[in-house]
């Protein structure tokens, strides 16, 4: 806010997120101060308020609670920065950062934290758009290696595609993936509590699957089918169709079209083959036994071989009502021309 563009820019930014788009914002000092972007429309949707206080001490980012649920920041503590090495769940070994804006009123998801437990990412859904909130502009130092450094790229690459609404990593979801007559259905959830899928089977039959918690917010299970077809899943919320089917279906085998396998067949019959690719030929008529496949062109043969079984002839209407209708129209005829 430096008097160079007018607030009407940030209205249409604000309104095109309202609208099914996204905006991410890596706050620095700037934003705890009077021209913060949170003075103009974007402070609409953004999902805290800057308490114009900026923290300058060294901190260790980390994942919250929530955040180890989230899909957006889900085992982002196993990945290192260059130079460093991964941590274990709670305990990433990062590089640090030195500078966090306060907030206050945090909305949506608090996915990580700074120095002293402050909020640091936060996540929240606005109209039809979405909004990412980094209360620090110190991401740098991981990309650079500072102290070991850490996931910048794989944080950043995250959030810019749930941003996009990427159906991977959507906060509740319901994914199957099969295996010939198996399937591992998993449900990905940030509530607590057990969970349950309902498995509708071809033929129409129900089986309740109980779903067993494999990570933080991630719940699977396996369930082993008894035929091949559509299978329906659904935990009351959620739906998803799968098909299941053998691991190499007979049509998959051989995917190279080939006249090898119906030429024992055809040759004897003077048949043949050719391929559409060169364009499609001719249709032409030709007698039983003559060659039936020239260039540009493939024959048939009249066969003849049907037969009639019943030929029935009906009246459109009886008789009786083919003359009231007559009638009717003759002597409405009559008086339409005698009135005039």
């Amino acid at each position: 806010m430096r008097g160079i563009l007018p607030s009407a820019y940030l209205d249409n930014i604000r309104d095109y997120v309202l609208a099914g788009g996204a905006v991410l914002v890596a706050a620095g000092p700037d934003f705890a101060s009077a021209e913060s972007l949170y003075h103009s429309g974007l402070g609409d949707i953004l999902p805290a308020r800057p308490t114009a206080r900026v923290i300058e001490e060294a901190y260790r980012p980390g994942v919250t609670a929530l955040g180890e649920r989230h899909p957006v920041t889900e085992g982002l503590e196993t990945f290192a920065g260059e130079g460093g090495k991964a941590g274990v769940a709670g305990a990433p070994e990062w590089g640090r950062w030195m500078r966090i804006v306060e907030l206050s009123d945090p909305q949506g998801q608090i996915v990580m934290d700074g120095a002293g437990g402050r909020p640091l990412l936060l996540l929240d859904r606005v109209g039809e758009g979405r909004v990412a909130l980094l209360a620090s502009d110190e991401a740098w130092l991981w990309g650079r290696g500072f102290e070991g450094g850490g996931p910048q790229l794989e944080l950043l690459r995250r959030l810019a595609h749930w941003m996009m609404k990427e159906p991977e990593l959507e906060e509740e979801a319901l994914t199957a993936t099969a295996e010939g007559h198996a399937m591992t259905i998993t449900r990905r959830s940030l509530k607590e509590g057990a969970r349950e899928v309902t498995v509708t089977a071809p033929d129409g039959s129900e089986t309740v699957v109980q779903l067993e918690q494999t990570a933080p917010g991630r719940y699977s299970a396996r369930y082993l089918a008894p035929d091949i077809g559509l299978y329906r899943l659904s935990d009351g919320s959620l739906t998803r169709v799968i098909a299941l089917g053998p691991a190499a279906p007979k049509e998959f085998e051989e995917t190279i079209a080939t006249a090898s396998v119906l030429a024992p067949v055809t040759n004897p019959t003077n048949g043949g083959f050719t391929v559409i690719e060169d364009g499609l030929p001719d249709i032409r008529q030709v007698r039983e036994g003559r060659p039936a496949l020239g260039r540009g062109w493939i024959g048939i043969t009249p066969r003849g071989v049907y037969q009639t079984l019943d030929i029935r002839r009906a009246p459109i209407l009886p008789a009786w009502a083919i003359l009231l209708l007559a009638s009717a129209l003759f002597v409405w005829g009559w008086l339409r021309e005698g009135r005039r």
